[in-house]
């Protein structure tokens, strides 16, 4: 299996984000993608590429534009304001107040744009961010061209950002932009399967109203854990996307026997709905020594579940999420593809 990286996701470093009431270094650092990189190359999985450029007009169809205009001036507006350190926001519109009306100042546009507290911007953040498009993206364009699978070692990850939020150390949505080029290029219907243990909330919003894009989430119960205000069991799609959304939401302590029933189900659906190509978000912060998470998976359990993804005979990209345990992340995440590779 080819992988696509890019060296220069190491420009977002040094971040902080809030959490539990305190600014910390953000869990969601370059070693992460060091660690997988290492694995891929202890295994050898295959060739690792580095990424063709691709503007951002296939981003602008799921993500509003002025969104994306908005990202790479953040840091400079931050600077410009004297300040160093980590661009965070620190208010942001709820209920009742005025989300229609976009404010001219960084502070006010930083919560406009952002659905918490883990998305800090750096000097080197948006150079990260499209770099990590363009992983996603070239490695579409591996499967289009013939691969039976590619692995898109993205990172920052993408999807908790939704059409106009970042959230979640995510800024562009990097499955469901690769979800539509696809579509883009000849594809009528893909399938989004998301197995990492945060419900995917910005890749649902981004299609729940249409329905050439099922998407599968399995995930912690939003009633106790991140992103908490979507991914409940009863979020089915809406309008042309009725019933093509599907969460799997799982309690605290979930292990991989009430895990893989989900994903056993889930995968029954993906093969009803017959997509011409399906996008993996790998997750592996369902791993039993995730700091941030709280599922038991085993690093046995995840070679099983590339093994089941296999199983469905179809097109496969898999795009890298989440997973903090930074010392085993790279023998989960490529524990996946070749379990798939052997499947």
């Amino acid at each position: 299996m080819k992988t696509v990286y890019s060296p220069r996701h190491h420009g977002h470093s040094g971040n902080t984000e809030l959490v539990a009431g305190a600014i910390v270094p953000a869990f969601e650092m370059p070693s992460r993608a060091e660690f997988v990189l290492s694995r891929l190359k202890e295994v050898n999985l295959g060739p690792v590429l580095e990424p063709e450029e691709h503007d951002l007009s296939t981003a602008a169809k799921v993500h509003e534009k002025a969104y994306l205009d908005f990202l790479p001036t953040i840091y400079s507006r931050w600077r410009a304001e004297g300040r160093d350190g980590t661009a965070l926001p620190f208010t942001w519109p709820t209920r009742g107040l005025r989300g229609d009306k976009l404010p001219e100042h960084i502070d006010g546009q930083l919560g406009f744009y952002s659905f918490d507290g883990g998305c800090g911007h750096v000097g080197g953040t948006w150079d990260a961010i499209k770099s990590s498009h363009d992983v996603a993206l070239t490695a579409a364009g591996l499967v289009n061209a013939g691969e039976r699978a590619a692995f898109a070692l993205c990172r920052p990850p993408g999807h908790h950002a939704g059409h106009n939020f970042m959230a979640g150390y995510c800024y562009i949505n990097n499955a469901a932009v690769a979800a539509q080029w696809f579509l883009d290029h000849g594809a009528k219907r893909v399938s989004i399967l998301d197995v990492d243990y945060h419900h995917g909330n910005g890749t649902q919003e981004m299609f729940y109203g249409r329905r050439d894009v099922q998407v599968i989430n399995l995930h912690a119960d939003p009633m106790q854990e991140y992103p908490y205000f979507l991914g409940h069991a009863d979020e089915k799609g809406q309008g042309a996307g009725e019933g093509f959304n599907l969460n799997y939401p799982m309690r605290w302590g979930t292990d991989w026997e009430a895990w893989s029933a989900a994903l056993e189900d889930g995968c029954h659906r993906l093969t009803d709905y017959a997509p011409d190509v399906v996008v993996v978000s790998l997750g592996v912060d369902t791993y039993e020594k995730d700091p941030i998470s709280k599922f038991k998976l085993k690093i046995e359990d995840f070679p099983k579940i590339g093994a089941r993804i296999a199983r469905l005979g179809l097109k496969t990209l898999f795009v890298m999420e989440g997973g903090y345990a930074v010392a085993d992340i790279g023998t989960n995440a490529v524990g996946v593809l070749t379990g798939f590779e052997g499947g």
